[in-house]
């Protein structure tokens, strides 16, 4: 039977067979993720070339336009939206089969999780530490970013948030609650005027985050307790953390970092305490991986036990 023409954006017939390499799919993958051959190939270690003639390949074994080019880079056309899902599947089965036939011993290879820095600062080191203690062969990484990282572009095998994501093919488990307070350096409150009540802190100088770069409206918490002048911003809990350790303000501080910083002591923890939950989010398909499974399993065990042994010595 006759293909239709490559680019007519026409869907392959029914009862036509296609021939597929996995390998082609695992190259169109880091292309639909990556939005580059350049930068799928960096991902992949081989040529950008090679990667443009595996794509080409794809497309013409699938008689149809994959990408389209733009100087923006390479984005999906509507034949490879149709085909990112079964690729993932795909993708999917092939980690499945690879975790089957290496057996249930220790956890191996290497995993990627995303964090808000506050998290990938003052509690997933401690954490994936032991968990790689016990699994010497598991390669972590921690991505921290000021943003929501995406898992459909394969950013990280999983991420945590702060918010419970309501769109996408992802999973959701809540991991924990965490607690905030207004906090400040013993030599900042010393030399300041006292902080009685939410209204004294207009007498002081206020350290949060960015307004217009605050990704997740569970980080807004200075607007919560009605603070609207942030004169020491940063997009990042660390620099505001050092700020507040340097004796530049008043903060909102995570009760579980606050270990961290041994000058610093809550302010009103009576009048203002914050509740907010980490939820880890994966990617649907992964729930058939039984490695990511178990890693998961173990990070949310793991984060749980060291949340409460750091609240206790906040």
């Amino acid at each position: 039977m006759k293909r239709p023409p490559l680019g007519s954006g026409a869907p392959l017939p029914l009862c036509q067979e296609v021939e597929l390499d996995w390998d082609d799919l695992r190259i169109f993958l880091a292309v639909a993720r990556s939005e580059s051959l350049s930068a799928a190939a960096k991902r992949l270690r081989i040529d950008p070339a090679t990667v443009g003639r595996r794509v080409a390949r794809l497309e013409e074994a699938m008689g149809a336009r994959l990408f389209a080019k733009s100087p923006q880079g390479y984005a999906l056309t509507e034949a490879g939206t149709r085909l990112l899902d079964h690729a993932e599947r795909a993708e999917a089965a092939m980690d499945g089969a690879r975790e089957a036939l290496s057996g249930p011993e220790g956890l191996t290879g290497q995993i990627r999780i995303g964090a808000p820095d506050g998290c990938a600062n003052y509690l997933l080191p401690q954490v994936l530490a032991q968990i790689c203690d016990a699994n010497p062969g598991l390669e972590v990484q921690i991505v921290a970013l000021p943003r929501v990282i995406n898992l459909s572009k394969r950013e990280a095998d999983m991420a945590i948030a702060v918010s419970r994501p309501t769109a996408g093919r992802l999973t959701v488990q809540k991991l924990t609650d965490y607690r905030l307070h207004l906090a400040a350096h013993r030599d900042y409150l010393a030399k300041h005027p006292p902080v009685t009540a939410p209204a004294d802190l207009c007498l002081h100088r206020m350290v949060g985050y960015i307004p217009d770069m605050i990704f997740d409206k569970e980080l807004d918490y200075l607007a919560e307790i009605g603070v609207t002048a942030v004169p020491f911003a940063s997009n990042s809990v660390s620099v505001q953390l050092n700020w507040l350790r340097c004796g530049a303000g008043v903060g909102i501080v995570h009760d579980f970092a606050l270990p961290a910083a041994p000058g610093l002591v809550k302010v009103i923890p009576e009048a203002v305490s914050l509740t907010r939950a980490f939820w880890l989010v994966r990617h649907a398909d992964d729930g058939r991986v039984a490695r990511l499974n178990r890693f998961a399993d173990l990070l949310a065990e793991g984060i749980r036990a060291e949340m409460a042994r750091l609240e206790q010595l906040s």
